[in-house]
């Protein structure tokens, strides 16, 4: 068995039932992807455009794809219809535009709202009052063809356990509460978090999907 498919295989028998795995793929060959589709891999996760769509031509079509990175209005146009997921919804505005690409591309769009929890100020997102906010208003009955699927996050990026767990629970909580809110939300039940090193935290808190890469790829190839 190769590398690749040794470490997914760690790494699945660690996932309880129900938790699907992103298995994050960026910035490693199609080589390495093919290695881990062999091994029964089906979700992947790339957080570059161009990258993404590169390796989606390459390998089969059973693939799901969720792009995970920072996405630049300018590249919306692209990715709408080439992937099963957005995970990183970060402003209004980028949501406006999906929608309006996804209306004129005569497709539906399943995206997650991206909420910054981290103490870095590097990371992208809304803050939880923010999206309490926007809930509130009523900002996604307007969408004609986008579907907000759940949240996605990072935690801080601290060897601090207690700050880590501390960032998931704050992002289960929120969730549980836009839920509780607006029972008008129909599938809105993923909550992305956790990656390689923070997973089993992020488990503990509720997530129902994890993005792990280095753990199955090993460190990234720039």
């Amino acid at each position: 068995m190769n590398p690749v498919a040794e470490n997914l295989n760690a790494v699945t028998r660690t996932l309880p039932e129900g938790v699907r795995l992103v298995a994050v793929s960026k910035f490693h060959p199609v080589e390495a992807l093919r290695e881990a589709y062999d091994a029964g891999q089906r979700l992947f996760g790339e957080s570059r455009v161009q990258e993404l769509l590169d390796k989606r031509h390459k390998l089969p079509h059973d693939i799901s794809w969720h792009f995970i990175g920072h996405l630049q209005t300018n590249k919306v146009r692209q990715l709408v219809g080439n992937v099963d997921m957005i995970e990183s919804v970060d402003s209004d505005r980028l949501l406006r535009l999906i929608d309006k690409e996804s209306a004129a591309a005569g497709v539906v769009s399943r995206v997650l709202m991206q909420v910054h929890v981290a103490k870095e100020d590097t990371k992208f997102g809304f803050a939880p009052e923010e999206l309490i906010e926007w809930f509130g208003a009523g900002g996604y009955t307007s969408l004609a063809a986008t579907h907000i699927c759940g949240l996605m996050a990072m935690a801080s990026n601290t060897d601090d356990e207690s700050r880590v767990r501390a960032d998931f629970h704050r992002v289960a909580e929120l969730m549980a509460r836009i839920k509780a809110s607006h029972p008008d939300l129909c599938g809105f039940d993923i909550l992305s978090m956790g990656m390689s090193h923070d997973y089993r935290l992020a488990i503990a808190e509720g997530a129902t999907h994890v993005r792990v890469g280095s753990a199955i790829f090993g460190e990234r190839q720039y």
